[in-house]
């Protein structure tokens, strides 16, 4: 007995292209300049770190493992 293999895609390359024009600009727009965001949340967090601070860079790079991984 074979058992047949399914190719699994990444859901986020669908979705993407279901939402209307500007929303999916919106999206490229952010996923653009949320790496240079954290970068200088990181540098502020390691000058001034504040729990306010700490828990942003944390959001912030959740985000980039979610765009990097095609979650979003």
């Amino acid at each position: 007995m074979c058992i047949e293999r399914k190719e699994v895609l990444p859901v986020a390359r669908f979705y993407r292209y279901k939402l209307p024009p500007w929303a999916r600009q919106c999206l490229f727009v952010f996923e653009r300049i949320l790496l240079p965001i954290t970068i200088f949340q990181l540098i502020r967090t390691l000058l001034i770190p504040t729990t306010f601070d700490v828990l942003l860079l944390g959001v912030l790079i959740g985000l980039l493992i979610a765009f990097y991984l095609e979650w979003i």
